[in-house]
């Protein structure tokens, strides 16, 4: 058999290769890009604000939620890259929605998580006998009895439902590898079950929501049993091969999502 050459796969585009093949090889094959859209701005924004006030909870520097604001106004008013603002999510929207999702986070969720690490990022796990090398962040490592898991920060408009539940079906490949890198990175055991933190998009305060949901194993799915591949093996398997199929039916199958949507065959 001929020797495959690694490739690099970013953490955060395993849901992509396992929803949309076309897609990824658009995005992370041939490094194709759509404008990042006022929702993904918005996220990172989150991101952003939610991860100073975690580390300043870990460093026990007593910083209060608006003290950790300024990244989010930063992300949203000087982004690194093009951003599409329209009537789906306007700059001042999201500055407002921001605001309100990042104090609710910092006074209702993160103070009872137990964070150990913020944000941390795995530079490079070789998985050779699968050919291929995973880089990314993991959100966040938290202490849970006498082990770690991780959590992952999710915004969107569909991310807490009205009852407080957090939708997790699906969610285990993504978290799995999220797994994989936090432990190789830190050096801390992943045992316990990891973690989903929904910050709920909406332009109504009632709508603004936050929530907790959990997926134990994750990693199983992805390395599998010597009778059943894991999902590791199917992602090789769809890159080294360049089964690179659409799937005009996935939720994101968008020209905002997709930089090759309008010339995509799968679409007809």
């Amino acid at each position: 058999m001929a020797t495959r050459t690694p490739v690099k796969v970013w953490a955060s585009s395993i849901g992509d290769l396992l929803d949309c093949p076309a897609r990824f090889e658009a995005r992370q094959i041939k490094h194709l890009k759509c404008p990042r859209t006022g929702g993904a701005q918005l996220g990172t924004a989150l991101h952003a604000s939610t991860a100073v006030f975690d580390n300043s909870l870990i460093k026990g520097d007593g910083l209060k939620p608006d003290d950790a604001t300024g990244a989010l106004v930063d992300a949203i008013y000087k982004p690194g890259e093009d951003v599409v603002w329209d009537e789906d999510m306007a700059q001042h929207e999201a500055e407002s929605i921001g605001r309100a999702l990042h104090t609710r986070y910092c006074t209702e969720i993160a103070p009872s998580q137990g964070y150990v690490a913020v944000e941390v990022r795995c530079e490079r796990l070789e998985i050779s006998d699968l050919a291929l090398v995973l880089s990314g962040k993991t959100d966040r490592i938290r202490k849970i009895g006498d082990g770690h898991g991780i959590a992952d920060l999710k915004s969107g408009k569909t991310a807490v439902r009205a009852d407080g539940h957090v939708e997790t079906a699906g969610a285990a490949a993504q978290l799995g590898v999220y797994e994989l890198l936090a432990e190789n990175a830190s050096g801390i055991p992943i045992t316990q079950p990891a973690r989903i933190v929904g910050l709920q998009v909406a332009k109504t305060a009632k709508g603004q929501r936050v929530g907790t949901g959990e997926v134990a194993m994750a990693r199983d799915l992805l390395v599998g049993t010597p009778e059943s591949p894991g999902l590791l093996e199917h992602a090789a398997k769809l890159i080294h091969e360049g089964m690179f199929y659409g799937n005009p039916k996935s939720t994101t199958c968008h020209e905002k999502y997709c930089p090759v949507f309008k010339t995509c065959k799968w679409r007809r």
